[in-house]
């Protein structure tokens, strides 16, 4: 495989353009690459490590990152229990739902083209909530492993649901707000119904589990979303080719060949395939993918929602929230979703006071 420069762009687009030649005789793939956001993707990544691996070190047993290293080698010893089995899976469990939630806020956010959409305010985070709660409360899924798709039927069916209510000759991206945060409200009265009904133990459970919780996670709940985000690969390599040209107005985008309605509906899809699949892992984590694209957005300085970034940010926050909620109230344990709530509360009033400042 070689790269060539495909064709030039000034400088001040801050953009590479490179033309990939897999075979001889094949056609050649061109990628078009902004420099401050693979630079911010980098430097993200590095930010992800060390909180994971801060993560792995403090808690109610301090362990050094040799100790980590070792345990994460295969290696015995004292704090094979601590970290292997207790602190490893929830740190990728919380790094691959943020990242879920960070590309998921960022493909919904880009299609509807409103920072208030995401798929925690537009319903589909409450109809997998429903699906669960429902499934738990009846006993229809015994194995753990199914819950994340019967969250993923339970947010397909609430977005779908919604997407109906919206349509009015085409997209409307207020009405998809305002339907989903309708659906959103229906939705929770129904969960709470059946918390009434579920005995003492299990209401408590599934109210924590509500909340957004890693506590007691581990490798069961995260197997499942790791298979979901390997098959979500490819079309997440498509939705970032696409956005680019999505970020234009409708007319232009179609005028580029773009099938807008079809490339909106498979966007729109792939993003409530992840979000359901995250929430079905570790309930519904509230706020993150709706600040997760924004704060990548302003950090890369791109006109549209870079799906890397976002999807690093969404991974970052999270680990640092679980961070927080496990130490700064020690031994005393919040669940993350109360930690995410507390940053993405007064942003949700910020940018509401910001929309109708410039009456949007």
């Amino acid at each position: 495989m070689t790269a060539e420069p495909a064709y030039p762009y000034p400088r001040s687009a801050g953009l590479s353009a490179l033309r990939l030649r897999p075979l001889p005789g094949r056609r050649p793939v061109s990628l078009l690459l902004h420099r401050r956001s693979a630079a911010v993707a980098g430097v993200l990544l590095a930010v992800l490590a060390a909180a994971m691996l801060a993560s792995a070190c403090l808690g109610r047993t301090a362990v050094t990152p040799y100790d980590v290293w070792h345990v994460v080698r295969g290696g015995a010893g004292p704090y094979a229990l601590v970290v292997g089995e207790l602190r490893l899976p929830r740190i990728v469990l919380g790094a691959m739902v943020g990242a879920a939630f960070g590309a998921a806020g960022a493909l919904v956010q880009s299609v509807t083209r409103n920072p208030l959409a995401s798929p925690d305010v537009i319903g589909v985070g409450h109809g997998a909530a429903a699906a669960t709660v429902l499934a738990l409360t009846t006993g229809t899924v015994a194995a753990p492993g199914a819950l994340p798709a019967v969250s993923v039927a339970g947010g397909l069916a609430a977005a779908g649901l919604v997407y109906v209510l919206a349509w009015r000759r085409g997209m409307q991206p207020g009405r998809f707000v305002l339907s989903g945060v309708g659906m959103g409200v229906a939705l929770s009265a129904v969960v709470h119904l059946y918390l009434t009904d579920s005995d003492l133990e299990a209401a408590e459970q599934l109210k924590l589990w509500l909340t957004g919780s890693l506590n007691g996670r581990g490798w069961e709940q995260a197997g499942p979303l790791g298979c979901v985000l390997l098959l979500c690969l490819p079309a997440l390599l498509w939705a970032s080719r696409v956005l680019r040209p999505l970020g234009l107005d409708a007319d232009t985008a179609a005028a580029l060949g773009v099938r807008v309605r079809r490339v909106h509906l498979g966007l729109t899809v792939l993003g409530v395939v992840l979000a359901a699949s995250a929430t079905g892992a570790a309930g519904p984590v509230g706020f993150v993918a709706l600040t997760s694209p924004q704060l990548a957005r302003r950090i890369t300085r791109t006109p549209q929602l870079p799906l890397l970034c976002s999807a690093l940010t969404g991974a970052v926050v999270v680990v640092v929230a679980d961070l927080a909620a496990r130490t700064v109230l020690t031994p005393l344990e919040i669940p993350v979703g109360a930690v995410t709530a507390l940053v993405g509360g007064p942003y949700l009033l910020w940018l509401l006071g910001k929309s109708a400042g410039t009456g949007r």
